[in-house]
């Protein structure tokens, strides 16, 4: 086979399902048939308003496949492996590299947005980004493993305590899973605060009932509702807009926690009042990024891999809507005009 199905994009808004050449393997890579690959909500800008960093390219960074083949004889004996792929491939060279923090690399390549991705029937990936699956765990699961990890990383930037009350503003995939993650280590209230747009329906199944819909209801006085006056322990921030940073902010209690977790969709402008409330209530702000994925035992990756096999985190109910590779378009398409409730949209690929 000389050429294979992926959906490149040209331009911005200028995605086309096409023919190309099958990706040529370097030294240290392998072949992946990609057999699902979820499409995140930064995939939305990625092709409609801000591009990749140069065209052609194949977005595409939350996938899973089989490894069909190998560049070097020594990796060959990895055909067959079933795995998810770490989309971030590092310099190994800059400082955060050196101390193991691959996620944040000075001069990283990534899967999907600098160089071709999973939107694709076959993807070339460096043998050290695979991560394994056990056979039970279905591919459209396994492609959940990055979202499932980036919250992972979130909540690990905090420390949670056993009996902690916590927020999230934005019930979405990254949302679902914090509230999934926090549920697992001891949190006892979990609340989540959405939109009218917003897929309470999903979390709902996944078992979480403290739902808040802020075009009906003041999302910062409910919270406080919930936590008899006080503030919620620690809160995340997963929509990216400078009104839910605020509403964290609000939210958290005297001495509390923050979380950015979403991608900004623009600047932010906090008002005075709101940011005393930092100040005053000596709060912790912390960022997130990525993911984890190194060789210790808090490989983001590896953990989130075992909680979905072992199922302490239901990826599954995620999981929306499904398209074919031909279809990635309307996949999009419905994440970008919200044409109706969602969550994760995952592209299956035979």
């Amino acid at each position: 086979m000389s050429t294979m199905k992926a959906n490149v994009l040209h331009g911005v808004g200028d995605l086309r399902y096409e023919d190309v050449a099958m990706p040529t393997l370097k030294t240290g890579e392998v072949l992946v048939k990609v057999r699902a690959c979820g499409i995140c909500g930064s995939d939305v800008p990625r092709v409609f308003v801000n591009g990749t960093y140069h065209f052609p390219t194949v977005p595409g960074h939350e996938f899973a496949g089989e490894v069909v083949d190998a560049y070097d004889e020594k990796n060959k004996g990895l055909i067959g492996t079933r795995a998810a792929i770490f989309p971030l491939i590092p310099c190994m060279e800059c400082n955060s590299c050196k101390q193991g923090k691959y996620e944040m690399c000075s001069h990283y390549n990534y899967l999907g947005s600098r160089c071709d991705g999973g939107f694709a029937q076959y993807v070339a990936a460096p043998v050290w980004n695979l991560a394994p699956i056990p056979e039970h765990l279905p591919f459209e699961q396994a492609a959940m493993c990055e979202p499932i990890a980036v919250a992972l990383h979130a909540l690990r930037q905090a420390t949670l305590q056993l009996g902690d009350k916590v927020v999230i503003y934005g019930p979405g995939t990254i949302g679902g899973l914090i509230a999934q993650w926090c549920r697992a280590n001891g949190a006892t209230k979990v609340m989540l605060v959405g939109n009218h747009s917003s897929n309470f329906d999903t979390v709902k199944k996944l078992g979480f009932d403290l739902l808040c819909n802020s075009d009906e209801t003041d999302a910062v006085a409910w919270v406080k509702e919930q936590t008899d006056g006080n503030g919620a322990d620690l809160c995340f921030e997963a929509v990216g807009c400078g009104e839910t940073f605020c509403s964290c902010l609000l939210s958290a209690r005297p001495g509390g926690t923050v979380v950015a977790v979403g991608n900004p969709h623009g600047d932010y402008t906090l008002p005075r009042d709101t940011y005393w409330q930092i100040l005053r209530k000596q709060l912790t702000v912390h960022g997130t990024w990525n993911s984890g994925f190194n060789a210790s035992d808090k490989n983001d990756w590896l953990t989130a891999i075992d909680a979905m096999a072992s199922g302490l985190i239901d990826a599954h109910s995620l999981i929306t809507h499904r398209f074919s590779l031909q279809d990635t378009i309307k996949g999009l398409e419905l994440m970008r005009d919200h044409k109706e409730p969602f969550c994760k949209v995952m592209i299956c690929i035979d």
